[in-house]
């Protein structure tokens, strides 16, 4: 009785090393190892060996997080309140010193995250937060990569995604964006006429030119206009046309006038 319950004894014991013993970490995972407090060597990945008792690990993924920044209010430097959410990307490159530097990095991370948001976004004035965010984006991840470097964190990316406005505000930019598009149509109407003014001037000199080319045109026009049956049609008659006549009337006109000659009676006797 007493030699079965010492082998139970003994075959817990040593299922409980190999179950305390034996650890697999995964490709995209290091062990941090705490021997007596101390850390020793990084582990894995693979099956890693530690003493009970004496050793603790601490598993540190290696992957890439995504991280969601929850809406900060913030007032911008032209004084508008707006709420503004962002993504961060980030991974471990330092697994020690992601567990020893700091209690929580995750935590960590997302505090700094908030309030790098808050600052960066509050010295920027409105259009630029709408119109360059990409500059931005650069800026907050710069900044939030250069405070997060001691915990060995790398910071990937940065980008800002829902920006609210106020209602009243949206209710000016939709008026501005209304006022902008006018004001291009009428340049874009005006351009078109000048083009067109332009085009008509070319093709009077053109026509001034050639002294038939009226003629044609007239003819032409009159043509076009002829397909209509139904309408009546007063066609001006190009002054070109009638100016051999007129000068020739004129010069008529200016030819002195033949003397007549009265016949004379004969004297009576």
């Amino acid at each position: 009785m007493f030699s079965g319950s010492y082998a139970m004894f003994v075959l817990f014991a040593v299922m409980f090393f190999l179950w305390s013993a034996v650890k697999i970490l995964n490709e995209y995972e290091r062990g941090v190892v705490f021997r007596l407090g101390r850390v020793v060597p990084l582990r894995g990945p693979g099956l890693v060996l530690i003493l009970p008792v004496l050793d603790k690990l601490v598993r540190v993924s290696l992957r890439t997080v995504t991280m969601d920044v929850p809406s900060q209010d913030i007032i911008t430097k032209d004084n508008v309140t707006v709420k503004v959410n962002a993504v961060v990307y980030f991974r471990v490159i330092d697994p020690i010193r992601a567990v020893t530097e700091i209690e929580d990095y995750y935590f960590g991370t997302s505090q700094i995250a908030q309030t790098t948001l808050r600052s960066v976004l509050g010295q920027s004035h409105l259009d630029d937060l709408l119109s360059k965010r990409d500059e931005i984006n650069s800026e907050l991840q710069r900044i939030i990569d250069q405070q997060t470097e001691p915990w060995g964190i790398k910071v990937t990316a940065v980008e800002t995604k829902n920006v609210d406005l106020p209602a009243e505000m949206q209710r000016a930019i939709a008026k501005q964006a209304e006022a902008e598009r006018e004001r291009r149509a009428k340049i874009i109407h005006a351009e078109g006429e000048q083009q067109a003014a332009q085009k008509l001037a070319d093709a009077a000199k053109i026509i001034a030119s050639e002294s038939g080319t009226l003629q044609l045109r007239y003819l032409q026009t009159l043509t076009e206009i002829s397909a209509e049956k139904n309408s009546t049609i007063i066609f001006p008659l190009p002054i070109d046309l009638i100016t051999p006549f007129l000068d020739f009337f004129k010069r008529n006109d200016e030819r002195p006038a033949p003397a007549v000659k009265l016949p004379t009676r004969p004297p009576q006797q």
